[in-house]
């Protein structure tokens, strides 16, 4: 019976045995010994194999000898590893192995590359309670007026019935700057020009008066284009934008006597909302009619016409940062932000935020969208563009946001509701000169008062 055993393998010196060394095949010639190993001196430490063969084992006897106490060789095996006296091996037959080579630094490395970590942006603190809250006693409740806008010179300028206030942000002054007669208004919209000293006050009875800020003097009234309220308002260099009730987009040149120069006719109910493009070349108008269009400052032909919305539009905001974007958002039966690209006409995203969306404003340093909205929750919603991914919801205001107006460095925003308050939020992080410059007592707006009138 075959027991599975090769028995030629026992008279074979050659055959291979398990568990043993493959060597190379015997070189017979008599200038060589094969079984001689020839030590490495390099490798070796005469000095301590010297000590190892003569007075270590000396020591060892007499450490026999002696019995010593636990904690006298707890120290002397603790002594002997930290003097490298655990070897046991004298002779050395071969050489360290090298470290490898290393073309690159690490830290230039392929490895290192896909091994750093990734440098995570911190979240931005963005405070959920109000800077300020203040008394706003008769502004308007109508969701087609706009009455609130913070100039360059940051000045803040709000309507209250038939009165316009203006608030110094730098110095904490609150002025009035006009009361119009009881015929005329009560006060439909206001507008700041680039400069930030000139203001446009448009009113109820298709007036709309150009005011000198620093002087308290009205420059002149333009009067002829609207045949009812002016409820929104847009400069554009010289250069006034007017929307009224009838429908009627105007272009008024401030610097002649016959103002109106251009009139885009496109709605067929009132105009609540007039945004120009950063550029100045394009125009963009939101009505009654639930329509926008997107007009063409050398022609009064509309490039575009967008029917989505199924509700009125009034929020209408150019984004900063993305050439020809247009965000716009609908009112209480359509509750959507939509986004076009203005160069095709193409809707680019639709969201729907759950309530009547009254104002948008662009974030000058981030890729975020500011928000306002009715009913039911009245509240302030910050999203992450382009995924419109919610990153705070701002509450305070009891009735819905109607207004909202941004600072001139971008990080504070002024919202006015129906509730007749006004609020202050730094929502879009601190001002650049505030973080480099020492904390100073801030004079707080309206301080010297209790309502804003």
């Amino acid at each position: 019976m075959d027991s599975g055993i090769n028995t030629s393998s026992r008279l074979n010196p050659q055959a291979r045995c398990p568990l043993q060394r493959n060597f190379l095949p015997k070189n017979t010639s008599s200038k060589e010994n094969p079984e001689r190993f020839i030590p490495n001196r390099s490798a070796m430490d005469f000095d301590y194999a010297h000590f190892q063969l003569t007075e270590g084992r000396n020591e060892k006897d007499e450490a026999t000898k002696v019995r010593s106490s636990p904690s006298r060789e707890a120290y002397r095996k603790q002594l002997a590893e930290t003097m490298n006296l655990n070897r046991t091996r004298i002779l050395a037959f071969r050489n360290k192995p090298q470290a490898p080579v290393q073309l690159l630094p690490r830290e230039h490395s392929v490895y290192s590359l896909y091994q750093q970590p990734k440098s995570v942006k911190p979240r931005r603190y963005i405070p959920q309670n109000c800077e300020r809250a203040l008394d706003a006693p008769d502004i308007v409740d109508d969701f087609y007026l706009n009455l609130l806008d913070w100039g360059s010179a940051n000045v803040l300028a709000i309507a209250l019935g038939r009165t316009v206030y203006l608030w110094d942000a730098s110095s904490g002054s609150v002025s009035e700057l006009v009361t119009v007669d009881e015929d005329m208004g009560p006060v439909t919209s206001i507008n700041w020009a680039q400069d930030g000293l000139n203001l446009a006050v448009g009113l109820d009875n298709s007036q709309v008066q150009l005011w000198d800020s620093v002087a308290s003097r009205k420059v002149r009234t333009l009067k002829g284009g609207h045949q009812s309220r002016v409820g929104s308002l847009a400069w554009n260099s010289h250069i006034l934008t007017t929307g009224g009730m009838d429908g009627k987009v105007i272009n008024n040149d401030v610097r002649v006597r016959s103002h109106v120069v251009k009139t885009y006719r496109g709605h067929t109910l009132e105009v609540c909302g007039l945004k120009w493009s950063e550029s100045g070349q394009h125009l963009a108008s939101g009505g009654n009619d639930n329509l926008v269009h997107v007009w063409d400052c050398a022609t009064t032909r509309s490039l575009h016409r967008f029917e989505e919305h199924t509700s009125a539009v009034k929020a209408l905001a150019w984004c900063p940062f993305q050439s020809g974007l247009l965000a716009t958002g609908g009112g209480g039966e359509d509750r959507t932000i939509k986004f076009w690209n203005t160069r095709t006409g193409a809707c680019l995203n639709s969201v729907d935020t759950g309530s009547q969306v009254c104002s948008l404003i662009w974030s000058k340093k981030e890729r975020e969208l500011l928000s306002s909205h009715g009913f039911t929750q009245n509240q302030l919603t910050l999203w992450k563009y382009p995924s419109m991914v919610k990153m705070a919801e701002l509450n305070g205001h009891t009735s819905r946001v109607l207004y909202m107006a941004q600072s001139p460095d971008g990080c504070t925003v002024a919202s006015a509701a129906g509730d007749e308050t006004l609020r202050l939020w730094n929502v879009f992080g601190v001002p650049e000169d505030a973080k480099k410059a020492a904390p100073k007592a801030v004079p707080q707006p309206f301080s010297n008062v209790n309502r804003i009138r």
